[in-house]
C-alpha cells in the first residue's frame, strides 16, 4: 500500500498567498536572514526554499545576488514573479516540491528555508534536508527554522491533536496545522543535520507567546 503524502500544507498556503499583499506579515524579510546575506559575496547563488510571496528572494535580488525562489504553491511563485517584474529584478521562480529539488548538485552558495521544512512527517524532513545538502556547495551555508518540541504543549492546550507518526502532529481547527507538522528536540535536529557543521542554533518564540522555533545556521561539509 502506498503511504499517503504528508507534505500537503502548501494547499493551505496557496490560498493564503493568493490573499497576501505588501501589508502581510509575510512581506517583511527577517533581520537575522539579511544580516547573514550581507556577509555573502555579491552575485552569490541563493535558493529561497519555500519563498512564499518573496520577502527574502526579492531582498536578495536587490542586494545583487543570483536568486532562485522555489515554492510548492502556484500562487507563491506567481506572486514572486509579478513582484520581481514590477521591481525590475531578476528572480528565477520555480514551482516544485522541497523533497525533489530540480537543481544540480552544488548549485547554491546559500539556501534559506524559513518556516518551511517542518511541513510534513520525519520522512519528508529527512528527504528535504538530504536535497538541501545535495544542492548546497561544500562550504556553502544553510539557514532554516524548525518547530521546537517546546511548542507542542502550547498547541495541545489550544486544539485537539494527534500524533500520526514520530514527532508529527495534526490539530483540529483553522489554520495549516490540520496538515502534518514535525516538532523536534535539539538532539533530533542535530541528528538530521549530519551533513552540516552547525554554526548557530537557538530556540525562541516568534511573534506569538509560545511559538517556539529552532533557528539554525549551518555550513555544508565537504
Amino acid at each position: 500500500m502506498n503511504q499517503m503524502p504528508t507534505d500537503t500544507a502548501h494547499r493551505y498556503w496557496n490560498e493564503e498567498w493568493r490573499r497576501a499583499d505588501g501589508r502581510s506579515p509575510w512581506a517583511m524579510p527577517e533581520p537575522w536572514v539579511m544580516d547573514h546575506v550581507s556577509t555573502l559575496a555579491k552575485g552569490s547563488k541563493i535558493l529561497d526554499l519555500g519563498a512564499g510571496i518573496g520577502r527574502h528572494a526579492l531582498a536578495f535580488a536587490e542586494e545583487g545576488h543570483t536568486v532562485t525562489a522555489l515554492d510548492a504553491a502556484e500562487a507563491a511563485t506567481s506572486a514572486v514573479a509579478a513582484a520581481a517584474f514590477a521591481k525590475g529584478l531578476n528572480v528565477d521562480c520555480v514551482q516544485a516540491s522541497m523533497t525533489d529539488l530540480p537543481f544540480q548538485a552544488g548549485s547554491f552558495d546559500y539556501v534559506l528555508a524559513w518556516n518551511v521544512i517542518y511541513h510534513g512527517d520525519e520522512s519528508v524532513v529527512r528527504r528535504t534536508l538530504s536535497e538541501v545538502a545535495r544542492v548546497t556547495r561544500p562550504g556553502g551555508t544553510f539557514m532554516a527554522t524548525m518547530l521546537s518540541a517546546r511548542r507542542l504543549p502550547v498547541e495541545q492546550a489550544c486544539a485537539k491533536g494527534r500524533e500520526i507518526s514520530r514527532n508529527t502532529w495534526v490539530f483540529e481547527g483553522p489554520g495549516d496545522k490540520v496538515h502534518p507538522h514535525y516538532f523536534c528536540t535539539a538532539p533530533d535536529l542535530l541528528a538530521l543535520l549530519w551533513r552540516f557543521e552547525i554554526l548557530t542554533l537557538f530556540d525562541r518564540p516568534h511573534e506569538k507567546p509560545g511559538s517556539w522555533h529552532w533557528h539554525l545556521l549551518a555550513e555544508r561539509l565537504s
